[in-house]
């Protein structure tokens, strides 16, 4: 059992809502003979409305600019408004639940202007809801006026979590940031608004850095590197999450260090899409808090965080900086909750929300396996948990959604889509 950094043998206790320390002798007692049991993993960065847009073979292998064109083509052409969002957020917390992600950060970058903010923001936190998932929604902006923007956000609060502590609702199901696309999406007075935003409301801060794009536009627009522009618009701080980071530089990596800024790995999106690969280790070794995200379907066809953990472990090699599959779990669960600022998530210590995971290892998958934990990436490929718990409550079962019927989630997806 792995409850953030370290391995022990045992029973694990449950009791309301929480990992406890002693058993009272009542209650479900569940047999895990053969299994290991992992903290409830945490999708740091995830764009869910892109479920509704994925394996599309006209999309893969492209540059990131033109990437982007296509899929504000199809977004156009398709029309999101709240019925699409919410139908492809639960597709994609519904698969992310199945695949052992607990917590999702979904960066919501797709404001139509003829539809409410509050209606769309309130579709995938109703989704969240139904699915019994733990949702991080991210009101992002990419190219959208400033000022309209931040009151969105104040909007979105008021609205869906009145009674949020740091924007975080009482129970801890929900969670509201906020987050531009990048650098080359939005300028300055962006930064600025939402700063003020995030401030004001006590709100965790997230965004993109060193994507194609993101590095092209920069120089171009204002002769810098976009983590530069980031450290002078004041968006390299302790309360900020900045995803990708490819091709990061050892000056950069300094930067980022001395800020106290968390980072995200996403190696499902920018492996495969040919956009580059983070320095994971060196990063980690300079003292930055790593996480791990999937990005979304447009780019990463699944919303597997566990194989995209094993992704990571093997193309850190590519960059002659190897990650542990141990290096990579943590990133997948404590580093990810680090870069939320949620202490209680990513590990199984006394105390903490009691999201976990119950992985089969007993099958000829993990046979000859000598540590099941590093076999837990190592081996077994695709593999998916018997068993998920969120908050102390069982929405996994045999690994069946237990919560609503996943098949019922995707039909509703395709019949929106083909409406």
């Amino acid at each position: 059992m792995i409850d953030g950094s370290t391995v022990t043998r045992g029973r694990l206790v449950v009791a309301d809502g929480v990992v406890g320390e002693e058993h009272s002798g009542e209650g479900e007692i569940v047999d895990v003979s053969g299994c290991v049991i992992t903290p409830g993993l945490v999708n740091a960065h995830h764009h869910l409305l892109q479920s509704a847009f994925r394996s599309r073979p006209d999309a893969r292998f492209l540059p990131m600019s033109e990437w982007l064109v296509r899929m504000g083509r199809r977004y156009n052409a398709t029309g999101v408004d709240p019925e699409l969002t919410a139908a492809a957020a639960a597709v994609g917390l519904a698969e992310s639940l199945l695949c052992g992600v607990t917590t999702v950060a979904d960066h919501h970058l797709t404001w139509p202007r003829d539809q409410d903010p509050v209606e769309l923001a309130g579709a995938t936190i109703g989704a969240a809801r139904r699915v019994g998932a733990r949702l991080v929604f991210v009101r992002g902006t990419a190219r959208d006026e400033p000022d309209a923007a931040a009151q969105s956000v104040v909007d979105i609060h008021d609205t869906h979590l009145p009674d949020a502590h740091t924007g975080v609702s009482p129970d801890g199901m929900i969670q509201l940031a906020v987050g531009p696309s990048g650098v080359h999406a939005d300028g300055p007075e962006t930064f600025a608004v939402l700063t003020e935003a995030a401030k004001r409301l006590g709100l965790r801060r997230r965004t993109q850095a060193n994507e194609q794009i993101d590095v092209q536009i920069a120089a171009e627009r204002y002769g810098r590197r976009p983590l530069e522009l980031l450290d002078e618009w004041g968006w390299l701080e302790r309360d900020v999450t900045v995803a990708h980071l490819c091709e990061i530089t050892d000056a950069e990596i300094d930067l980022l260090a001395r800020s106290g800024a968390t980072a995200t790995h996403a190696p499902g999106c920018d492996v495969p899409m040919g956009w580059g690969v983070a320095r994971v280790a060196a990063l980690t070794a300079a003292g930055v808090r790593m996480g791990l995200g999937t990005s979304g379907g447009g780019s990463n066809d699944a919303g597997h965080l566990l194989a995209d953990a094993r992704l990571a472990m093997q193309v850190s090699g590519l960059v002659g900086e190897p990650v542990s599959a141990r290096g990579c779990l943590t990133m997948a669960t404590e580093g990810s909750a680090a870069g939320l600022g949620r202490p209680e998530l990513g590990h199984l210590r006394v105390g903490a929300a009691a999201d976990l995971c119950v992985w089969d290892c007993s099958d000829v998958f993990d046979a000859g396996v000598p540590d099941a934990l590093d076999g837990l990436l190592w081996a077994g490929p695709g593999r998916r948990p018997r068993d998920v718990m969120v908050g102390g409550r069982w929405v996994v079962r045999d690994g069946e959604l237990v919560t609503v019927g996943s098949r019922t989630v995707a039909g509703e997806l395709d019949a929106v889509l083909k409406r």
